[in-house]
Formats: C-alpha cells, sequence, structure tokens
C-alpha cells in the first residue's frame, strides 16, 4: 500500500479514466513509516493515454511479421537447395523459372505487407508510452518526446538514440519501493531484443547490397546465407520485441492504477 502524506490527493485512476495522473506523492522530505527519508518524485502532470490498445494491435502485427520472416528464413533454405542443382549455369538468368523464385516473391510481398503496419504501429506505441512516462517521472528524460519518433529517422542515430529513449521509458515506469526508495527494474529484455534488432537490421542491409549485385549461381549461394541469418535474426527479434512490449505495457497499467509507490 503506498503511503500518502496528509492533504494528498486522491489514489490514481486506472487508464480507463484519462485525466491527470493523481499520485499520492509523500511531502519533501516527509519520513516513512518505518523507513529513511527519500525525496519525493516530482508530481505527475499532464494526461496519460493508455497504451494497452496499441499494444495489443502491435502483438499481433509483431506476430503477423515475425511469422512471415520465419517462412522467408524456410525460402532461403529451400533456395539455397534448389541452386546448388545448377552447379553448371554460371548467371542466374540463365536458370529455369520454378517454384523458388515463386516463393523468394511471395515472401518479399509479405513482408512488405506485414512490416510497413508494423513500424507504424510500433512508433506510436513508443510514443504513448514515452509521453507516458515523462508524466510518471519528467526527471527521467534527457530527450524531448518528438524524439521517440523522430530518432527513428536519423541515419546511424536510430541505432542508438531510440534505446537509450526505450531505456528511460522503461525506468520511469518502474515503481519506487514502499518506502519511496528508488528501484531497479532488470533491463536485459530490452536491451536483448534491442541488441539483436541491431544485428538483424546491420546483416539485412548488407545482404540487400550483396544481393542487388550478384550475377553468378555461387555469389546467390553465399549472399543467401546471409539473407536466411537476417531474417532468422528478425524472427527472434520479434519475439523479443512482443516480450519487450507487453512488459513495458504492463509496467505503466501498474503505474497509472496503484501509483508510484509499489506495495509492501
Amino acid at each position: 500500500m503506498s503511503v500518502s502524506a496528509p492533504g494528498s490527493p486522491p489514489p490514481p485512476q486506472p487508464f480507463s479514466q484519462p485525466g491527470p495522473a493523481p499520485y499520492p506523492v509523500p511531502q519533501q522530505g516527509h519520513p516513512y513509516p518505518g523507513g529513511p527519508v527519500h525525496t519525493a518524485p516530482p508530481v505527475p502532470q499532464g494526461e496519460l493515454r493508455s497504451p494497452k490498445g496499441l499494444a495489443t494491435a502491435l502483438t499481433w502485427l509483431l506476430g503477423a511479421a515475425t511469422a512471415v520472416h520465419l517462412f522467408s528464413a524456410g525460402v532461403g533454405t529451400y533456395e539455397q537447395s534448389w541452386m546448388q542443382g545448377f552447379a553448371g549455369y554460371t548467371h542466374f538468368d540463365d536458370l529455369e523459372l520454378g517454384l523458388s523464385p515463386a516463393l523468394t516473391i511471395l515472401a518479399g510481398l509479405l513482408q512488405v505487407l506485414t512490416v510497413l503496419p508494423t513500424v507504424v504501429v510500433f512508433i506510436i506505441w513508443f510514443h504513448r508510452v514515452r509521453s507516458n512516462g515523462g508524466i510518471f517521472r519528467p526527471d527521467a528524460f534527457t530527450l524531448g518526446r518528438g524524439w521517440s519518433i523522430g530518432a527513428w529517422f536519423i541515419p546511424v542515430g536510430h541505432l542508438f538514440l531510440p534505446y537509450q529513449i526505450a531505456r528511460q521509458t522503461w525506468r520511469a515506469s518502474t515503481q519506487r519501493g514502499p518506502d519511496g526508495s528508488e528501484r531497479t527494474a532488470s533491463a536485459a529484455l530490452l536491451t536483448s531484443w534491442w541488441m539483436v534488432w541491431v544485428l538483424a537490421a546491420i546483416v539485412g542491409r548488407v545482404f540487400s547490397r550483396l544481393y542487388m549485385g550478384a550475377e553468378t549461381v555461387d555469389e546467390l549461394l553465399a549472399v543467401g546465407k546471409l539473407g536466411i541469418v537476417a531474417d532468422l535474426a528478425t524472427t527472434i527479434a520479434g519475439v523479443l520485441a512482443i516480450l519487450f512490449v507487453r512488459r513495458l505495457t504492463e509496467m505503466q497499467n501498474t503505474m497509472a492504477t496503484e501509483g508510484p509507490y509499489a506495495r509492501a
């Protein structure tokens, strides 16, 4: 149960009732029963907006995109096996059309149909949780809310700036101890997702460039292995992203429902 000072605002309301977040915040230096004196977090200002609906939609989209990349990895493996039978051919254009090229085109089409909407919804959800984090703990951030969108479109910066924002949002969405002390929630899930995602993005970019320049069967076989690695890494990143989205959404729901102090 959270402890509030005399005259503090009423208990917090869940996301289903939008409006200012009236958390019970102890006064500066007010002693907590049975614990040391701690500095109270800044009083939340602003309107919380639930990320739960976006998280549900995002879970389904990430699941679909993950399944498509797993399918693409299977197609790449099949294509490797198929091209092994054309060792005597020099150029890919000389190969007889068969099932493999059709499957490759299908996999690419499915990726476009699933990845684009997933990216859009993810960025919207990411901005939502960043905005809520700024209400929970405005002192936890070094970048403004707009960076939760813009950071994804900055060359090179998109490889680390969104992670910085996510890490700070994770911290801002973590409840303090019952006595007001700082608590650290393990960010291993967030870090694992980001590392795998960056690896998949880099390998995928290298694969795309090499694939466009490959002409011989041997070159395509070598490049194809990179494509399989990129698809498998993206599949793993997709699973970790689902877990990350659900966990952070749950953390913010707890903050909005119970307030910034964990129950004893």
